[in-house]
């Protein structure tokens, strides 16, 4: 990982305001399990990324995307695949 992409990275935590938009429950929480390592973690200590046009969420362990959410037209777009 590079010391600018090091730079951008937060905490899941800081994601909380947007998912508190989209989720009625305190979705930082809420426990993910990578698709890519199987690593258990809540969603407030996933690598998050990107806050300007919406959020990418990466597992601690392996940097596999977890979730993405944006906002392209005023709908939301919700990606929880990972």
């Amino acid at each position: 990982m590079t010391r600018a992409s090091e730079d951008l990275r937060l905490d899941g935590n800081a994601a909380a305001g947007l998912l508190g938009e989209i989720f009625a429950f305190e979705a930082t929480t809420a426990l993910t399990v990578c698709d890519g390592c199987g690593r258990a973690s809540p969603v407030g200590t996933l690598a998050l990324y990107g806050q300007e046009v919406g959020a990418v969420l990466r597992c601690p362990g392996c940097d596999h995307v977890l979730i993405v959410v944006t906002r392209p037209h005023g709908d939301w777009c919700l990606d929880l695949r990972g």
